[in-house]
């Protein structure tokens, strides 16, 4: 089954449903009160036997990007399973050209995410991506709080 989830500058602090399938329901806000210009959607909505999900990522973002560093926690009911922080954008031998981004400019991007080496048990998850434009995680450049419910298990 195929399914898609879309997101594009909504009121912010409101829930926006993303996505639902048998075995798959997200949803997300951003975790300020600021409105966003922000677009991402994958395919497919589920998270039964996908080696790979496509992702397509579109933002303005509302300050330079010379320097990222994104933090990623998930929580699965309620307790921490995954921490991971990378830096994305450090200003010198860039890898992505979006890390070159101004303000006001926006970013487009298509990748894969690896689904194979995630096996995704039934439950609530909380996902918290933030984006940070200094290594000491004070100027927040965009936060995104995910909604994912898993209805079966995929084993």
């Amino acid at each position: 089954m195929f399914g898609l989830f879309f997101f594009i500058l909504f009121t912010p602090g409101v829930s926006e449903f993303l996505c639902t399938s048998p075995d798959l329901e997200m949803s997300y806000t951003f975790c300020d009160s600021t409105a966003h210009a922000f677009m991402f959607n994958l395919t497919p909505c589920s998270t039964m036997n996908r080696p790979v999900w496509k992702a397509a990522l579109s933002w303005i973002p509302r300050s330079d990007i010379t320097f990222l560093k994104v933090v990623f926690n998930v929580w699965y009911e309620g307790a921490r399973a995954l921490h991971w922080k990378e830096v994305v954008c450090s200003g010198a031998d860039d890898e992505y050209v979006e890390c070159s981004t101004l303000k006001g400019e926006t970013i487009a991007t298509e990748f894969d995410i690896k689904g194979a080496r995630i096996t995704f048990p039934k439950g609530h998850y909380n996902i918290i991506l933030q984006g940070f434009s200094d290594d000491s995680e004070n100027n927040v450049v965009i936060c995104l709080n995910f909604t994912m419910i898993v209805k079966q298990d995929s084993f």
